[in-house]
């Protein structure tokens, strides 16, 4: 199940057309990526991942968060205390009546999740990644 849906008027680095972003992605990782859907709690095998490593956009192979940066938060999404610096970027999200800050990808844009302020130290930050946005590269 998926919800919520928006586009970024933003130019990106990393260009694709639908189509071309149809035919690189599942339709998971579309409805997620391009659409700002939501994959449901707990469904990720990135849940799981513990091996030092980089997990990377699905869209376009930026890295995005350290395998060190990792914890588990409870949600049933993958959850990081901080990115690798500069390759994520966020914006202000008011969908569904809430504010939050919606975190993407800073190479093509795709949506990745949100970041709230209720994560461990060091940063007190909790970036809840949607899995299907990701790819893990172990080291």
């Amino acid at each position: 199940m998926f919800f919520g849906k928006k586009t970024h008027t933003q130019d990106f680095p990393i260009q694709r057309s639908e189509a071309e972003w149809r035919a690189a992605l599942s339709p998971a990782a579309y409805k997620v990526l391009r659409e700002h859907g939501t994959e449901r709690a707990g469904t990720s095998p990135l849940n799981h991942e513990k091996r030092p490593g980089v997990f990377h956009c699905a869209g376009c192979d930026t890295p995005l968060f350290d395998a060190a940066t990792k914890f588990e938060s409870g949600t049933g999404w993958p959850s990081f205390t901080s990115p690798i610096p500069g390759n994520v970027g966020e914006s202000e999200d008011n969908s569904f009546f809430m504010r939050r800050t919606e975190v993407h990808c800073a190479a093509c844009g795709g949506h990745l999740g949100h970041v709230f302020p209720d994560g461990p130290e060091p940063t007190g930050l909790r970036y809840c990644m949607n899995g299907v946005s990701l790819h893990f590269k172990p080291e």
